[in-house]
């Protein structure tokens, strides 16, 4: 091997590293192409014609057949660094580039990234590897309390198991108008039942005052959805949640608001002040007006969401001052945040929200809705610097979940391994430990749906009306392979986060059909059991919570790795085939291994069932696959 960023003796420290932290680079060439010695070049984003440092490397003792060559560069400030070595052979000078699987390949046009982190930077460690569960809380339960001061032009279902309202209204908009009913108290009513699954942190989707049920178009940050409860039923919530074990963080929509807000107030419900009504309203310069009042950006052009300006002074004392929205929620009993849209967030407002959520703890969260590898994103003209250390925590994990569901519905297990390995290799170790790895939200079709029913690409609100409904064998080779995507999703390294009630089998396309209510009384009995022994497993397991990653084995339908902290060593292996597979690791060691889990099942101990996947305790001395130490880790 010429090159390969993944394995320590090329490169180390493996991945991302702290500003100051001399890194170590070796490289190994033939004979041949050694006429004079390789030069590593570092190219900073956007600026790969010239290299913004260049140095020739040091050649090392080495067999006959080759020669090794090495380099040290220590990086002096946080930013995303590239990387690449121009080599000189006797048939002249050529670049050696990163091939897909992160090795060396001639004269490829791609480098590999170098990730530098501000020195000090932490995220809550005693979150790190925390179980997470996503609630839409319209529809995840409804305590039946009385509330006051509800609007009186919400529009309630009168059955909770009827589905949510799919058709636009009489002029053809779709307005997410329907309620349910859902509220804190039904919350924290069930509790019990969130601490039966091993959560730990309590992810509600927007709660504060908002006239649609998704509430992401606020209408007062000061107050709660009087559909949802009152203030004392959120801290109540909280000290609730605090005595079993469980933290609430809270969806932070800091982009826009609702047209239909104390704010902005277009449509009157406000009375008569308000951006829009009066141009002496003291959110006047909270929006961003081509022409006051009617033209005014706004989110992806809905006029009902327009944006603010995150600029404003006035605004960001709103949100992050001593007595700001933030942190009064938090000293309220939140958290932290997830950031609603934050790659449409500048990074000068972000770092104002973390100083603000670490000033009410620093084991506050801060967490952002990104859907692509946050390390590279570029956005406003600019590289975000979410992850340097002075903004986000960490992220909601997409990337992943696109690569767990494609390998389990159609297979490309090598896929599936580069995905990972490309995130743990990109973000910082701290990140990693508190990355939302999900495979359903309230912004995708659940999982079931996605691994079983036809593909809802290029196809509108009626199509999904018309498929939405499985029939039971969909239903049930859906399960099962949500099953071995859940195995995937609880046993990578971050926190696995459940969506309101994938655990009992609640199936839909996009929303509004992936927001029903959770079936109480008509639970999946057996999922829901499947789903405990996950939440178990992580909260008891050190290696699951805190462990390297070390990758055995992947073709097209299976994967197999090993998650490792000190002696505790688990073995986690998916077989999405039809045939039966041996597990790749060495047969005496299976022999003495503790099977904890199993979806599907395993036969004498070595082999894996198809559509199976099994998580197997290590034992004894590590002899590894072929008695061979496993290959690589990611800390």
């Amino acid at each position: 091997m010429v090159y390969n960023s993944r394995n320590p003796f090329h490169k180390h420290p493996f991945g991302a590293v702290a500003a100051g932290t001399p890194v170590t680079f070796r490289l190994c060439l033939p004979l041949r192409d050694c006429v004079r010695p390789p030069r590593l070049a570092v190219f900073l984003p956007g600026k790969e014609g010239e290299p913004f440092w260049e140095a020739e490397m040091t050649p090392e003792a080495a067999p006959g057949g080759e020669r090794i060559f090495s380099c040290e560069y220590t990086p002096r400030e946080p930013g995303l660094l590239f990387y690449r070595f121009r080599c000189f052979g006797a048939d002249g000078t050529f670049w050696l580039g990163r091939d897909d699987d992160a090795s060396a390949l001639r004269d490829s046009g791609r480098m590999w990234q170098l990730t530098v982190f501000r020195p000090g930077f932490s995220t809550p460690a005693s979150l790190e590897g925390a179980v997470f569960y996503q609630i839409f809380p319209d529809r995840f339960a409804c305590s039946g309390q009385a509330k006051e001061g509800v609007p009186p032009d919400r529009r309630l279902h009168g059955d909770w198991k009827e589905a949510p309202d799919d058709r636009p209204g009489p002029d053809g908009v779709f307005r997410c108008d329907d309620y349910f009913g859902g509220d804190l108290q039904g919350i924290a009513q069930q509790l019990p039942y969130l601490h039966s699954l091993g959560v730990e942190v309590l992810y509600l989707n927007p709660i504060f005052e908002a006239h649609s049920n998704h509430r992401y178009n606020t209408a007062d940050y000061r107050h709660i959805d009087p559909l949802l409860g009152t203030e004392e039923d959120f801290r109540q919530l909280c000290r609730q949640a605090e005595a079993l074990g469980m933290r609430v963080v809270l969806d932070g929509v800091f982009n826009h608001t609702g047209s239909d807000s104390v704010y902005f107030n277009k449509e009157g419900r406000y009375g008569s002040g308000g951006a829009y009504r009066d141009p002496h309203s003291p959110w006047h310069d909270w929006f961003l007006w081509d022409r006051w009042p009617d033209r005014y950006q706004s989110w992806w052009g809905f006029e009902t969401l327009p944006n603010v300006n995150e600029e404003c002074p006035e605004y960001q004392e709103f949100i992050c001052g001593p007595q700001g929205v933030v942190r009064s929620w938090l000293r309220a009993g939140a958290a932290g945040f997830r950031l609603d849209v934050a790659d449409e967030l500048p990074d000068r407002f972000i770092r104002d929200l973390r100083r603000a959520v670490k000033a009410e703890g620093e084991e506050n969260l801060l967490l952002g809705e990104v859907w692509e590898d946050a390390s590279t994103k570029y956005s406003g003209g600019e590289q975000r610097q979410y992850l340097m250390g002075e903004e986000l925590d960490s992220v909601m994990n997409y990337p992943w979940r696109t690569a767990i569901l494609r390998f389990v519905r159609e297979g490309g297990g090598r896929e599936l391994e580069n995905a990972v390995m490309d995130l743990l290799e990109n973000y910082p170790p701290q990140v990693v430990g508190v990355l939302m790895n999900f495979l359903s939200t309230h912004d995708v079709p659940r999982a079931i749906t996605a691994l079983a029913a036809p593909d809802m690409a290029g196809h509108d609100r009626d199509w999904q009306r018309e498929h939405n409904t499985l029939d039971a064998n969909t239903y049930y080779a859906g399960r099962q392979l949500f099953l071995l995507a859940s195995v995937i999703q609880y046993t990578l390294p971050g926190c696995p986060c459940l969506y309101y009630g994938d655990e009992a089998g609640l199936v839909g396309y996009a929303d509004p059909f992936n927001r029903g209510t959770y079936p109480w009384g008509r639970e999946d009995q057996g999922l829901v059991e499947f789903f405990r022994i996950l939440g178990r497993l992580r909260r008891n397991s050190p290696a699951l919570r805190q462990g390297e990653f070390v990758p055995v084995a992947f073709d097209r339908d299976t994967c197999t790795y090993l998650r490792r902290l000190g002696e505790d060593r688990l073995l986690i292996c998916v077989n999405r085939g039809s045939d039966t597979r041996e597990i790749p690791w060495e047969p005496r060691e299976l022999q003495n291994a503790r099977l904890l889990l199993s979806a599907g099942g395993v036969e004498d101990g070595v082999r894996l069932c198809p559509r199976s996947a099994a998580v197997l305790l290590l034992e004894g001395p590590t002899y590894g696959q072929n008695g061979q130490q496993g290959r690589r880790s990611t800390r």
